[in-house]
């Protein structure tokens, strides 16, 4: 019978105990020194097909800028007496072009910003339309998305143009206990290819991955633990009291045993 308690007691220990070891959730296991991780490559967001871009045109001739530039729309919501302005945005169609007011169609594909930039000002300049032009371009609908075990799942619009892997994931509340560090996906689509990059946050090669900076519409997912996927039938936040209950029931059964033995 003493046999019978302890190896019903030590079930339960392992039961209370088959939490996360420490080396499952840590991150960057393997650093050692700053010094090796200092270099940073310069990063540029490229232009896909269906994004949205805003591009201005400023002039010291204002009048003959003015062609070049969308008008601002104004919308209401509910009751909003004043309304609200939005800048309208020139889409990229499914061949990669934009339809540019005068210049016409213009591929922009696989360009920077700054590439971009920099052909329309030449295009201005070439054709004598503006001889000092300004032009900046924006992108009006960079999100990415994060979805698995993580916090808070969902779309993010990335109000700058440089968003790194890490970011989202805090963006998203950090991985849950139930994430896989060493399986972080990463899901890309452009010029028509679908690429998956797996990634481990224990290890400091993730610094070294085409995916630590992500591109516009990237989807970021992070795999559950084997744990995760035994509990599937079980609510996540009510497990820890479901383990509590087999462990009580238990302890009662060998108590009630014991006494009977007596």
């Amino acid at each position: 019978m003493k046999q019978i308690v302890f190896i019903l007691m030590t079930v339960a220990m392992y039961m209370l105990s088959s939490c996360a070891t420490p080396t499952d959730v840590v991150y960057f296991q393997d650093a050692r020194d700053y010094e090796n991780y200092k270099n940073i490559e310069q990063f540029d967001v490229y232009i896909h097909q269906d994004d949205l871009l805003a591009i201005m045109v400023n002039s010291q001739a204002t009048e003959a800028a003015l062609p070049f530039n969308l008008p601002i729309a104004n919308y209401y919501v509910g009751g909003d007496t004043y309304g609200q302005q939005r800048m309208l945005g020139y889409l990229v169609d499914k061949d990669g072009n934009i339809d540019f007011p005068i210049l016409g169609k213009l591929r922009v594909e696989g360009l920077s910003r700054n590439q971009l930039r920099e052909l329309i000002k030449r295009r201005l300049i070439d054709n004598g339309l503006l001889k000092d032009p300004i032009v900046s371009v924006n992108f009006l609908n960079f999100k990415v998305s994060v979805i698995g075990e993580v916090n808070r799942p969902g779309s993010f619009t990335v109000s700058g143009e440089r968003i790194t892997l890490l970011e989202a994931l805090s963006m998203a509340g950090d991985l849950t206990v139930y994430g896989r560090r060493d399986r972080v996906f990463v899901l890309r689509e452009s010029k028509g290819n679908r690429t998956i990059l797996i990634h481990d946050l224990t290890q400091t090669d993730i610094f070294n991955s085409p995916c630590y900076y992500l591109q516009q519409n990237d989807v970021v997912y992070v795999e559950p633990n084997k744990r995760k996927i035994q509990q599937s039938d079980i609510n996540q936040n009510n497990s820890a009291a479901v383990w509590l209950s087999v462990v009580s029931v238990v302890l009662t059964a060998t108590s009630l045993i014991v006494n009977v033995i007596k």
